[in-house]
């Protein structure tokens, strides 16, 4: 699969702080991908899907309202 990178708003992350891949945000057709896969982006503003290598990331100047 190709890697990509996909730029995140705070608000396009789930009330954890992250993302879920396949994504359509990464515009990924869900019912053709790898198992879907929780990622946690607002620990470290960034994650990586182990699965297909896309990067999420929060935009810059952007930050995740989730508290651990």
């Amino acid at each position: 699969m190709s890697k990509s990178s996909v730029e995140l708003l705070a608000k396009d992350l789930n009330h954890h702080g992250g993302v879920f891949c396949p994504s359509p945000l990464a515009d990924m057709k869900i019912w053709n991908s790898h198992p879907k896969v929780y990622l946690d982006v607002a620990r470290t503003g960034q994650a990586k899907c182990p699965y297909c290598g896309t990067e999420y990331k929060l935009k810059e100047g952007e930050h995740a309202g989730a508290a651990h």
